[in-house]
């Protein structure tokens, strides 16, 4: 069985490069032993925000009272919340299995292992290639600390799965993950602590607009222990106890359920990959160039294994330059605008360049921040709620990061995610006609 490119992994970024190598016309053979999708579509970026939506709702219908309307005796179903985030993943899964088929991709399910550059193993079969593309995504990482191995803890997909909710939750990491888990099971009125080692939430999110952020969640009863290192577990009776230390001393918190949120961390052990003699990064990630090929020849490495973002959308585009690379067709990587996403109540976003970030290259810059409140949708559709956007200005003008706090900046983001990829400067940008009234007019308020 030869084909012009085998792929191990079927996320975001194996199924997208199958996808378009197929439309191409190579053929292309697909390794997944698990599910279609990947965790994105399984047990992260999809799953994850049908439940914040359905959290939503449940939070403006709490609050409806606010925008004139009456919604007698809010209340929600977490099983019906949780079938309906199954539905929802069923779908889209077919649809990703839909698509591949159309462009007669061929799907085998089953662990593939790499014998060499060109031969790939799985269940009993071989089958050859002329290029490969290793899409092995990543895991949760536990770290080890002391009693982990003795408490009955949640990671993310336990969560996602559980039909009963707990009386109180601890949550140790304050990073994307955990906060979109702390909103959400603080709208449904969980008692919610954040333990987070770091001195802020969010780390590498903008720290002015994450701190706006805490503070707007605690107000909502949210309790946060920031700077403050997990020492260890102790079983307690109907809960865990957790002991930690911050600057305050040593202390400790006891909670019905522990959602273990640290980080993930890429696959790059197992499928094989040992068989081949590629160049890897300090942390063991897979090296590549700006093409997405690694150190051998013909081997592509897309997503997480790459170590770069660990990021749905990030991957995405990595599969397409590194297919458009095997056609021949002009493409490269660039990772100047990769967008952040947090999908709380209200949400975060940002892309290019953090204060933080430029400060630690010595680069010069203006700050402009602008309240939420200067666009007129924003005020329309969030009564009570503040919000703030932030720009962040180089000495020639040039756009070199943008950072939103408020509704909805996943959806707007995209505007600057141009704007910084193509190096634009303040007067190119602020040419462009924006509708109104529309929240992304912030940015030409902005500007």
């Amino acid at each position: 069985m030869k084909y012009d490119v085998a792929i191990i992994g079927g996320g975001p970024a194996g199924y997208t490069a199958a996808e378009l190598a197929g439309k191409e016309g190579l053929n292309v053979v697909l390794f997944e032993k698990q599910n279609l999708g990947g965790v994105c579509l399984n047990e992260g970026c999809i799953p994850t925000k049908t439940l914040l939506y359905s959290a939503k709702v449940y939070d403006y219908a709490r609050h409806a009272s606010k925008y004139g309307v009456t919604v007698p005796e809010s209340s929600f179903d977490l099983s019906k919340i949780i079938a309906r985030k199954s539905k929802v993943v069923r779908k889209l899964v077919l649809g990703v299995k839909s698509k591949l088929t159309t462009n007669n991709v061929t799907i085998i399910t089953g662990e593939a292992k790499v014998i060499n550059k060109s031969t790939v193993q799985c269940n009993d079969e071989t089958y050859e290639c002329s290029n490969l593309i290793l899409c092995t995504g990543s895991e949760t990482f536990i770290p080890p600390i002391p009693g982990v191995d003795q408490i009955n803890f949640w990671t993310h997909r336990d969560a996602l799965d559980n039909k009963e909710l707990p009386a109180s939750l601890a949550i140790v990491g304050g990073g994307v993950i955990g906060m979109e888990f702390a909103s959400f099971f603080n709208s449904l009125g969980v008692e919610v602590t954040v333990i987070e080692m770091l001195d802020e939430i969010l780390g590498g999110m903008d720290k002015e607009l994450s701190a706006l952020l805490r503070a707007d969640y605690a107000k909502k009863g949210i309790k946060f222990l920031i700077s403050t290192k997990v020492l260890a577990f102790e079983n307690a009776g109907n809960g865990t106890t957790v002991i930690f230390e911050n600057q305050e001393g040593k202390g400790s918190i006891t909670a019905e359920k522990i959602l273990m949120s640290v980080g993930r961390r890429p696959v790059t052990e197992g499928f094989g990959l040992d068989n081949l003699p590629l160049e890897r990064t300090e942390r063991r990630c897979i090296k590549v160039d700006e093409y997405m090929q690694s150190s051998v020849e013909s081997v592509y490495v897309c997503g997480d294994l790459t170590g770069f973002s660990l990021l749905a959308h990030t991957a995405v585009r990595e599969a397409e330059v590194a297919v458009h690379h095997i056609l021949g067709k002009q493409d490269k990587m660039s990772y100047r605008a990769i967008p952040g996403v947090v999908y709380t109540n209200p949400e975060i976003a940002g892309v290019g360049q953090t204060e933080e970030s430029l400060q630690s290259a010595g680069i010069a810059y203006k700050s402009i921040k602008l309240p939420m409140a200067f666009s007129g949708r924003f005020v329309a559709e969030n009564e009570g709620v503040n919000g703030m956007c932030k720009m962040l200005i180089g000495e020639d003008g040039t756009v070199l990061g943008v950072h939103v706090y408020g509704n909805p900046a996943s959806e707007i983001i995209t505007l600057a995610v141009m704007a910084v990829e193509l190096g634009l400067k303040t007067e190119e940008w602020k040419r462009f006609v924006f509708p109104h009234p529309t929240v992304g007019e912030i940015f030409k308020e902005a500007l």
